[in-house]
C-alpha cells in the first residue's frame, strides 16, 4: 500500500496537489475508443522508494525492520481519504469501535479486549501521534482532517522502547506537509457528495507555502467541511410503567418535536499553520499550531428494531468537539550527533448531550426503577433521562533526544519523556422536575453527578543500539524505563436524599470540589518498570532482507472511580516476529510481512458495574497468532496493483471468571468462567484485507485514470464473555468497494469518486445503553423482543466530485 510506478528514464508527471486525479469521460470506464489511441513508446515501471521516520530517523521504509505499513501523500489522494474512519479501512492490521467521530477506540494485531474508552478507565493500548506529538486522550484520539498530509504511517507490534505507554499494540503517525524555503506553491479543492439514504455535504481546502527570505518559511493550510448525515432520529412514544399507574395513564412521551431525517451531521473547520526558520546550516525551528472544530446534532448508530439506519430518541443530542494543538520542534546538530527537542501541548474542550432513556426505561419496566424519582409535591415525574458532559483534556508533553550518524558502525538513538495529562470531567445525569431532596446539592434536576479531575503523568528514558556485526548483519537493543502516575480526585454519585450510601453519602471530605457538594474519592497509583526490544537483521543483498524481533509494550494502571474497587494493574504485551523485505523484478515488485506470536499478560478489561459505573480490573492472560503481508505491483507504466492481508488467531491462554483476588491479580480458576479458555479476543476479525488497482493513461494532453479499491473485514466477536455476546450478537463479515475515475491536465484536475458503492451495512460495533442483562434482556418487552442493541456502522453509498488547482 504504500509504493508508486516510476518510469525509468521518464520524467515523473507532476503530483496531484490534492485529493486525487481527476475525472471525466464516463466513457473510458466503459472501453472507449480513447483505449484507441496510437501507442506510446515504451516506457518502463518501477515502485518509488518511500522514506519514513517510524524509527526517530530518515529511513528507507525497505530498510526498516518492523512491520509498517505506510500510506503516502499520493496514496492519500487517491483513496480521497479525509478522516480517520477512511484511512483506517486501508490499515489491515487496525481495528476500531466508535462512538462516533473523535472517539475511536483503536485496536492493532488482534489486542483488544473490548470496553475501554470511559474517561475514568484504561489509557488505549495504540499511539496516535500527529508528527512527533501525541495526540491520544484518555477517551480517543483527536479525529484529524486530512489534508496537505506527506502520510500517515501503521507501526504494528508493541513500539514501547520509542514511543512509550500509549504505544503497547502499535503506533499510527500522521505526517504534515512542512514549510519549504524552495519556492512559493499554493493549491485548493472543492467538492460536493450525495449519500445514499442521508443528505448532500461538501468541502472547501486550500493551502499556501510561503517563503520568507533564503532562510524561513511559512505553511498556513485550512478546511471546511459538511459531512451528510444518514441516521433518522423517527417519531415515536415511550410509556414508563411506575409513571403510567401514577398520572391514570397518561405515562407517555413522545419526542415529535426532535424527530427528523439525517440528523447526525457532521460539520468540521480548522486550519494548521507552520513556520520553519533555518540558524545557519545545522539547526532548523519549527513552530506549529493546529485547531479543528467539530460539531453534530445526532448519534452515529441505529436501533434494527426501529429500522435501517433509524432510532427513537426522546431526548437532545449531539456534540462540539474543539481542539487547538501547538508545537515547537527545534533540530540540530551537536558535534557529530543530531538533536531533536519535541513540545506539545493539546487543548480539547467536548461538549455532548446523549439520550439515555433507554436506561430508564427498561430499569422501570423490569425493576420499577420510575417509583422513585417525584417532584416536590410528590408527585411522580417522567423519569426519562439524559446526560450533559463537559470534558477539559489538557496534555503537554516533551522529549529530547539524541542520535548519531546512520553511517556509523555502531549508533544510537535515545533521550527523555515526560508528558502531563489532565481530565477534567463533568457528568450529568438529569430527569427534569424531581425534587429538590433527590438533585445533587447545587445542582438542579441532577439524579448523578460525575465531577472528576484526573491526572496521568508519564517519565521515561528511552534508547536503541544498531551494530553492524558485518555488511549484512545488524543487531539493535532497546530499552525505555518509566514511572507512572495516576490520580483521581472528586465526587461521583447521588443526592443524600436519594442514596444512604453511595454519593454525597460517601462524602470523607465536605470540601466543595470544583461545584461539587463535596469529597468521596481521592487516590492514586504509582508504578515504574522496564521494558525491552532486540532485533536481528539480514541484509541479504540490496533488495532483500529478513528480521527477528522480540519487544515489549505496557500500558499503565490505574484507580477505579468506584472507590471500595482496588486499582488496575499495568498489563504487558511481548511479542516475537519474523518478518521480511523485499524487492523484485528490478524493483517492480514489493512483498513485505511478518509472521508473530504476541502473550498479552494481566490485560485490563472494563465493563458497566453497578449504577453503570465502569469498573476496570485485570482478567487474565491472552495469546495472539498472526501474520501479515503487503504485495505492491508495478504490473506495467500503466497499471499498479497493491493488496495488504492480515489474519489473526486471538485467544484466551486462560479462563475469565470476571474477579480478582485482594491484590488485584486475576482469578483464572471457577466452576463457570464468563469466558473458558480458547475464547476468541472481541473486536479483532480472523481476516481483514485491501486490495486496489489503479490504471492511468495519456489523455487530450493529459492524463486519465480509473480506479477499483476493495476492503474486506471478516467477523468478529462483539464481547469477551459469552453471555453478553450473545446478547448483542456477533459482528458480521463486510466488504466495501469504492470506485473513482478523473482527469488531470495542467494545474487542474477532476474526480469523480463512488465509496461503498454496494452500500454494506457494516456493523462496526454493537452495544447497550446500560448493562447488556438489561437493556438487552431478550422475550420480557413486548416493544423490544430482542432487547434494544445499537449498531455503529459506515457511511452508507456516498458518491461526489471534487475540482483541484495547485499553483
Amino acid at each position: 500500500m504504500s509504493h508508486r510506478i516510476q518510469p525509468s528514464g521518464a520524467k515523473r508527471p507532476r503530483p496531484l496537489p490534492n485529493r486525487g486525479r481527476l475525472a471525466v469521460a464516463i466513457y473510458l470506464a466503459f472501453g472507449s475508443a480513447a483505449f484507441a489511441q496510437a501507442p506510446e513508446p515504451e516506457r518502463t515501471a518501477t515502485l518509488d522508494a518511500i522514506t519514513v521516520t517510524s524509527q526517530k530517523r530518515s529511513e528507507n521504509l525497505q530498510d526498516v525492520p518492523i512491520s509498517l505499513q505506510v500510506l503516502d501523500a499520493q496514496k492519500l489522494d487517491e483513496l480521497n481519504i479525509t478522516n480517520f474512519e477512511d484511512y483506517v479501512k486501508y490499515l489491515p492490521s487496525v481495528s476500531y469501535e466508535t462512538g462516533g467521530p473523535g472517539f475511536a477506540k483503536i485496536y492493532m494485531r488482534g489486542v483488544a479486549s473490548g470496553g475501554d474508552g470511559n474517561h475514568s478507565g484504561s489509557l488505549p493500548s495504540v499511539g496516535v501521534y500527529l508528527d512527533e506529538q501525541p495526540v491520544t486522550t484518555i477517551q480517543g484520539p483527536l479525529d484529524i482532517h486530512v489534508y496537505d498530509v506527506e502520510r500517515i504511517e501503521s507501526l504494528s507490534g508493541p513500539q514501547g522502547t520509542l514511543y512509550g505507554a500509549s504505544s503497547q499494540a502499535g503506533t499510527l503517525r500522521i505526517i504534515t506537509k512542512k514549510p519549504d524555503t524552495a519556492g512559493f506553491e499554493a493549491g485548493y479543492s472543492v467538492g460536493v457528495d450525495k449519500t445514499t439514504s442521508g443528505g448532500s455535504g461538501h468541502v472547501a481546502e486550500g493551502f499556501v507555502n510561503q517563503p520568507l527570505g533564503d532562510s524561513a518559511a511559512l505553511r498556513v493550510v485550512a478546511w471546511k467541511e459538511k459531512e451528510a448525515g444518514f441516521i433518522d432520529n423517527v417519531r415515536g412514544t415511550r410509556t414508563y410503567p411506575s409513571w403510567d399507574a401514577d398520572s391514570g395513564g397518561n405515562g407517555t412521551e413522545n419526542n415529535f418535536d426532535l424527530a427528523r431525517e439525517d440528523y447526525n451531521s457532521l460539520d468540521t473547520e480548522g486550519f494548521r499553520a507552520a513556520a520553519r526558520f533555518e540558524l545557519g546550516d545545522r539547526w532548523t525551528i519549527t513552530p506549529t499550531v493546529m485547531h479543528q472544530r467539530q460539531e453534530s446534532p445526532g448519534f452515529f448508530a441505529f436501533d434494527p428494531q426501529v429500522g435501517d439506519l433509524a432510532v427513537t430518541h426522546f431526548n437532545p443530542e449531539g456534540g462540539e468537539d474543539r481542539w487547538t494543538q501547538a508545537a515547537l520542534t527545534i533540530e540540530g546538530k551537536i558535534g557529530n550527533f543530531d538533536v531533536t527537542y519535541a513540545y506539545a501541548n493539546l487543548d480539547r474542550d467536548v461538549d455532548t448531550e446523549s439520550d439515555y432513556s433507554d436506561y430508564a426505561f427498561w430499569y422501570d419496566t423490569l425493576a420499577g426503577y420510575g417509583a422513585y424519582f417525584y417532584d416536590n409535591d410528590g408527585a411522580l415525574v417522567n423519569p426519562s433521562q439524559y446526560i450533559q458532559a463537559q470534558d477539559r483534556y489538557k496534555r503537554d508533553s516533551h522529549e529530547i533526544r539524541f542520535s548519531s550518524s546512520q553511517e556509523d558502525r555502531l549508533r544510537f538513538v535515545g533521550g527523555f519523556f515526560f508528558q502531563q495529562q489532565d481530565h477534567d470531567i463533568q457528568q450529568r445525569y438529569k430527569i427534569d422536575g424531581i425534587a429538590d431532596s433527590l438533585a445533587v446539592t447545587g445542582w438542579r434536576d441532577t439524579l448523578w453527578l460525575t465531577k472528576q479531575f484526573r491526572q496521568d503523568d508519564d517519565k521515561a528514558v528511552f534508547g536503541e543500539v544498531a551494530f553492524d556485526i558485518n555488511d549484512q548483519l545488524t543487531a539493535t537493543l532497546g530499552g525505555r524505563h518509566f514511572r507512572v502516575d495516576n490520580r483521581l480526585k472528586g465526587f461521583f454519585g447521588f443526592s443524600a436524599g436519594y442514596s444512604s450510601r453511595t454519593g454525597e453519602a460517601a462524602c470523607f471530605d465536605q470540601t466543595d470540589f470544583n461545584g461539587a457538594p463535596c469529597i468521596n474519592l481521592d487516590k492514586g497509583v504509582k508504578e515504574s518498570g522496564n521494558i525491552g526490544k532486540a532485533n536481528l537483521s539480514w541484509k541479504i543483498d540490496d533488495d532483500r532482507m529478513l528480521y527477528l524481533t522480540w519487544s515489549e509494550g505496557f500500558r499503565p494502571g490505574g484507580i477505579n472511580r468506584r472507590g471500595t474497587l482496588p486499582p488496575y494493574l499495568s498489563d504487558y504485551l511481548t511479542n516475537i516476529e519474523f518478518g521480511w523485505k523485499t524487492t523484485w523484478f528490478e524493483n517492480r515488485l514489493a512483498f513485505n510481512g511478518s509472521l508473530f506470536r504476541q502473550d498479552w499478560e494481566d490485560f485490563q478489561f472494563s465493563i458497566l458495574g453497578a449504577n453503570g459505573l465502569t469498573e476496570i480490573k485485570n482478567a487474565n492472560q491472552a495469546q495472539i497468532d498472526g501474520l501479515e503481508m503487503d504485495l505492491n505491483w508495478a504490473a506495467t507504466y500503466n497499471l499498479n496493483l497493491s493488496a495488504a492481508v492480515a489474519f489473526y488467531d486471538a485467544k484466551l491462554t486462560e479462563n475469565y471468571c470476571g474477579f480478582t483476588n485482594a491484590s488485584g491479580v486475576p482469578v483464572t480458576n471457577c466452576p463457570t468462567p464468563e469466558a473458558p479458555k480458547g475464547t476468541q479476543l472481541p473486536v479483532t476479525p480472523e481476516f481483514k484485507g485491501t486490495a486496489q488497482a489503479r490504471y492511468s493513461f495519456d489523455l487530450a494532453d493529459g492524463e486519465a485514470y480509473w480506479q477499483l479499491a476493495a476492503s474486506r473485514v471478516g467477523e468478529r466477536t462483539s464481547d469477551l464473555r459469552l453471555r453478553e455476546r450473545a446478547i448483542l450478537g456477533n459482528l458480521a463479515a463486510y466488504t466495501t468497494i469504492d470506485f473513482s475515475m478523473g482527469y488531470r491536465r495542467n494545474d487542474w484536475s477532476l474526480d469523480l469518486y463512488a465509496s461503498n458503492i454496494a452500500d454494506e451495512r457494516a456493523e462496526v460495533s454493537k452495544f447497550t445503553a446500560c448493562a447488556e442483562t438489561v437493556c438487552g434482556a431478550q422475550g420480557v418487552v413486548p416493544e423490544y423482543p430482542n432487547g434494544q442493541v445499537y449498531t455503529n456502522t459506515i457511511r452508507p453509498r456516498s458518491i461526489g466530485l471534487r475540482f483541484s488547482q495547485s499553483f
